[in-house]
C-alpha cells in the first residue's frame, strides 16, 4: 500500500510539468520580508484549492514567484491534488493549436480534471486577441468551480 501511495505521488507530480521540483522548505523567506510566511503555509494546507478559490502572485522578476508557485504546487500533490503548472505562453499555444484542430473541447475538458492549475508568466507576454479570449475562456470556465494560480 505504501509503494502504491508513493506511485500515485510520483504520477501526480510528472502529470503536474513542474520546471523544477522546488519545496517550501528551499525558500528563503529572510531575503523577501514581504511574503508573509505564515500566509504561504496556510496556503500550503490546501483549503483553498477545496474551496476553488484563486491565488495571484505579483511581483518583480527574480523574486521568487515561480518558487512559491511550484511549492505549493507540491504541497497540493502531496495532498492528493491533480495539479498542472504551465506558462502562459505555453498555454495560449496549446489552446490556439486544439482550436485550430477542432480538439478545443477536448483539452478544456482536460483542463477541468485538474483541481489546481497553475499559471506562470502571465504578465510577461502579449497575446493575439484570440489567444486571448480562449485564456480568458478557461478562466472563466474555472471560475468558483477549481482552483487557479
Amino acid at each position: 500500500m505504501t509503494t502504491r501511495s508513493a506511485n500515485a505521488l510520483a504520477s501526480r507530480i510528472r502529470a503536474a510539468g513542474f520546471p523544477v521540483i522546488k519545496d517550501l522548505d528551499t525558500f528563503d523567506f529572510s531575503t523577501l520580508p514581504s511574503v508573509p510566511k505564515q500566509k504561504v503555509l496556510e496556503l500550503a494546507r490546501g483549503a483553498w484549492v477545496e474551496e476553488h478559490a484563486n491565488c495571484c502572485l505579483i511581483g518583480n522578476a527574480g523574486t521568487g514567484k515561480t518558487h512559491l508557485a511550484t511549492a505549493l504546487g507540491l504541497a497540493m500533490c502531496r495532498l492528493g491534488r491533480r495539479v498542472k503548472f504551465v506558462t502562459a505562453a505555453a498555454l495560449v499555444t496549446q489552446l490556439e493549436e486544439a482550436q485550430q484542430n477542432h480538439r478545443l473541447d477536448r483539452v478544456l475538458t482536460q483542463l477541468d480534471r485538474i483541481d489546481l492549475l497553475i499559471i506562470d508568466e502571465l504578465g510577461y507576454l502579449s497575446f493575439s486577441r484570440g489567444g486571448a479570449e480562449l485564456l480568458f475562456q478557461v478562466f472563466a470556465d474555472r471560475y468558483e468551480r477549481a482552483a487557479c494560480w
